[in-house]
C-alpha cells in the first residue's frame, strides 16, 4: 500500500474527536473520478491492527445522506472507530455529492456517482488497501439518500457487493416529485421523464434479486420518519418476492440520533455476513 497519512485526532467540519479508547486509523483521501474528471474526498477507517500483508480485511462502504458529505458518518457515529477495531474491518465513507442520490444521471452527464462508487472507489480501495476482493468481503449501507444508494448499488452490482443496508432510506423516489432534494436535476422533470423516476427507485429493482438468496439485506427505519411508508413498501415487495431480508421499525425520527444508533446494528449484521454466519 502506498503511504497514506493517519490521524489520532479526527478533524472535520470544525469538529475534533479525540481517538483515545480505540486506536483505529483514519485516512483522508482524494479519489480521482475518471467518469466525472475530478478529485473527490473520502474517509477510510482502519483497525489499529491493520497491516498491508497477512489476512485481508472485509470492507463496509457507508454512504451519507442528501446535503451531507464524506465526513458526516464520523460526526453522527464516532463509535465507528470502535467497530473497525472490534470487528476487524475497513469502513469507507466516500463522498456522494450534495444531491446525486448515487445515480448516473440520465439528464446530467456530469453526475456519475453510481459508476464512481461501484467501480472507481471500490477499485481504488482494493488497489491501495489489503482487502478481501470478492463480494463476500464487501458490504454497502447508507442513511437517507445513502440508504437508497446502498440498496440500489448492491442490487445493480451484485457481482461487487454481497450485502446492503438502509437506515431511514428514501427507497422510492416517486412520491417525492415536489421537494427540495433536486431530484428533477438528477432524473429530469417527472411529467416528461417519468420513466427515469420509475427505473431509479430502489423498490422497482426487486425483480433483479428474485430467485437469488446471495444478497443479504437489512432495512431499518424510524416510526416518525417521513420515509417510513416507502420502507414498508420495500419490505412488502421483498416479502411478496420471497427475498430473505432483515426489516426493523422502531421509535425515532429522520435525524442523526436515529441513524447514529442504527448503524451499530447494521455493522453487527455485516460482521456476521463477513464471518459467514
Amino acid at each position: 500500500m502506498k503511504q497514506l497519512f493517519f490521524l489520532n485526532l479526527l478533524i472535520f467540519n470544525g469538529l475534533i474527536v479525540p481517538n483515545t479508547a480505540y486506536s483505529a486509523y483514519v485516512d483522508t483521501l482524494e479519489i480521482f473520478s475518471t467518469s466525472m474528471r475530478k478529485n473527490i474526498k473520502c474517509l477510510v477507517v482502519a483497525p489499529e491492527s491493520y497491516h498491508v500483508t497477512g489476512k485481508p480485511y472485509p470492507v463496509l462502504y457507508l454512504l451519507h445522506g442528501h446535503g451531507g458529505n464524506f465526513a458526516g458518518w464520523l460526526t453522527d457515529a464516532p463509535q465507528l472507530l470502535q467497530h473497525a477495531d472490534q470487528y476487524q474491518m475497513l469502513i469507507v465513507c466516500p463522498d456522494g455529492g450534495y444531491d446525486s442520490w448515487y445515480l448516473d444521471s440520465p439528464v446530467d452527464s456530469s453526475m456519475r456517482y453510481e459508476t464512481y462508487i461501484s467501480k472507481e472507489v471500490v477499485g481504488f480501495i482494493d488497489y491501495y488497501y489489503n482487502t478481501r476482493r470478492e463480494r463476500s468481503g464487501r458490504a454497502i449501507a447508507g442513511l437517507s439518500m445513502g440508504g437508497h444508494g446502498a440498496i440500489s448499488l448492491a442490487i445493480k452490482h451484485m457481482e461487487t457487493f454481497g450485502a446492503a443496508g438502509s437506515m431511514a432510506g428514501g427507497l422510492d423516489l416517486r412520491p417525492f416529485r415536489k421537494n427540495d432534494w433536486d431530484l428533477k436535476g438528477v432524473l429530469g422533470e417527472p411529467l416528461i421523464n417519468w420513466k427515469n423516476w420509475e427505473e431509479a427507485s430502489a423498490v422497482n429493482l426487486i425483480e433483479r434479486v428474485k430467485g437469488r438468496e446471495d444478497l443479504q439485506l437489512m432495512i431499518d427505519c424510524g416510526l416518525g420518519d417521513f420515509f417510513l411508508e416507502t420502507n414498508r413498501e420495500m419490505h412488502r415487495r421483498l416479502l411478496e418476492a420471497n427475498i430473505p431480508h432483515e426489516y426493523i421499525e422502531r421509535p425515532g425520527e429522520h435525524n442523526g440520533e436515529y441513524w447514529g444508533n442504527a448503524v451499530d446494528f447494521q455493522v453487527l449484521f455485516f460482521h456476521k455476513f463477513f464471518e459467514g454466519e
